[in-house]
């Protein structure tokens, strides 16, 4: 029985600059046209960001919704994944760009420790943010840098402030959060069908860890991310010439292991998503 395997691509995230790698995509059109790139290559979510004409990350709802208009031209189909996160904005800003009824947005629930910062969740604005994502039918992504915020989703979404089925993303790497360490990866797999059986998965590397996480994920049967936000390098010694670079290269994993790529068709099946 085929398992296709869904290939989110994080074109541009907060942080990488166009001093770190010329490819980043900072501009709207930047972004979707790199986005239509990754899609061609075999991405069927892309995840998003937007950024001020410094470089410097936004939350502005504006400029997410010509984001999103041009990858609904451009990218017909792919799954579009607005970001919520705390490096963009401050508070219920982080969530202004939720009524613009992207397919789905990324959701943390809980606090962790960052490279420099703390990544502040505090229960209220966890529970704003669900709560928005559901007034607005938005699925969420739930980001997972710790064990216990694999046990809040599934708790958040028993008392129906989450729809099931969840879909999580393992993220690992981060410096001073988890690393990437297989027998966790493997424990928060067997955690997360205990808790909600019918959840669906993803694991994200940051750094050198990407393709480490992609090999892990695709090899147990989950869906993985890969994208210039998480590592801007193909190896230690060349720049990522692209997101669909990078595209390739877990398409090329998803063959070695004999894993068929979803197509957006199939990725929002799997994800109980409506149509395009």
């Amino acid at each position: 029985m085929s398992n296709p395997c869904i290939i989110c691509v994080a074109i541009t995230g907060s942080l990488p600059r166009k001093e770190n790698n010329p490819a980043v995509p900072i501009s709207v059109e930047e972004q979707v046209e790199s986005a239509q790139g990754a899609f061609e290559a075999g991405a069927s979510i892309v995840h998003c960001h937007v950024r001020n004409e410094d470089q410097t990350p936004t939350s502005d709802p504006e400029a997410f919704a010509r984001l999103l208009e041009g990858l609904r031209k451009h990218c017909p189909g792919m799954i579009v994944q607005l970001s919520t996160g705390g490096r963009s904005g401050a508070g219920q800003e982080r969530g202004g760009m939720l009524r613009l009824r992207p397919d789905m947005a990324s959701l943390a629930v809980g606090s962790n420790n960052f490279p420099n910062r703390v990544y502040d969740n505090p229960p209220s604005l966890v529970e704003w943010l669900a709560d928005e994502m559901l007034k607005y039918d938005v699925k969420p992504e739930i980001e997972a840098f710790d064990l216990s915020h694999i046990h809040q989703a599934a708790s958040l979404c028993r008392q129906g402030k989450i729809k099931a089925p969840l879909y999580v993303q393992f993220v690992m790497g981060v410096k001073n959060a988890m690393p990437a360490d297989r027998p966790t990866f493997d424990f928060y797999i067997e955690t997360l069908k205990r808790l909600a059986p019918d959840a669906q998965w993803c694991g994200a590397g940051i750094g050198a860890n990407q393709l480490v996480l992609n090999e892990w994920s695709i090899a147990a049967g989950g869906h993985t991310r890969t994208g210039l936000e998480d590592n801007v390098r193909l190896d230690r010694h060349t720049l990522a010439p692209s997101n669909a670079a990078l595209v390739e290269r877990v398409v090329a994993m998803c063959e070695q292991y004999e894993r068929p790529v979803a197509s957006w068709q199939q990725a929002r099946e799997i994800l109980g998503l409506k149509p395009a």
